[in-house]
Formats: structure tokens, C-alpha cells, sequence
């Protein structure tokens, strides 16, 4: 029999400044953010590669994009990932200060 399928949850580890998405006991992947003012700057997303492919580091963007929305701050996207996942959506636009030279 097959084991059932572990919904992923997403976290705010404001201890150690990054959004994790977990899969049960496991961390399966994270995103490095610094907080500036009002600012949330994202510097680093990491995705276990044991898990790649599943789509987890857009649950993972998705996720920690929204709660950044909710708190109020404005999004800043040093993390190659994270820049990717907001040029493929409008979703987050008005939310958004691109670095110098984008």
C-alpha cells in the first residue's frame, strides 16, 4: 500500500530569517530573506535535490511572497529564484522594488 501524500507547509522562521517549506519531518526547502525597514529582501531559495522537480520551490515562492504581501512589506528580489517565480505573474507587481540594473 502506498503511503499517503504529506501536504507541504510553510513556515516563517523569523529565528533563523528564512520561509521553509516542510514535508512532514523533513525540510525540503528554504528561502534566505534579510528584513530592511519595510522592506523583505529574498537572497537565496534552496530546494532539496532530492526533492526537485515537484514544484515545491513555487509552494515554497508563493507562500512566503503572499505572507511578505500581508505583513506589509514590499518585496525585493535578490534571489534569482525568487525574481524568476514574480517575472512569470502580475500577482505581486504593485508589490515589488526590483534591484538597480533590472
Amino acid at each position: 500500500m502506498a503511503e499517503p501524500a504529506v501536504e507541504p507547509k510553510v513556515i516563517n522562521n523569523t529565528e533563523h530569517n528564512r520561509y521553509e517549506l516542510w514535508l512532514g519531518e523533513r525540510l525540503a526547502a528554504f528561502s534566505v530573506y534579510r528584513e530592511d525597514g519595510d522592506q523583505t529582501v529574498f537572497l537565496h531559495t534552496v530546494v532539496d535535490e532530492a526533492m526537485e522537480g515537484r514544484g515545491l520551490g513555487s509552494v515554497l515562492a508563493k507562500a512566503a511572497l503572499d505572507d511578505t504581501v500581508h505583513r506589509g512589506h514590499v518585496i525585493v528580489p535578490l534571489c534569482p529564484f525568487i525574481a524568476h517565480y514574480l517575472r512569470k505573474t502580475t500577482e505581486y507587481d504593485v508589490h515589488v522594488r526590483w534591484p538597480s540594473g533590472e
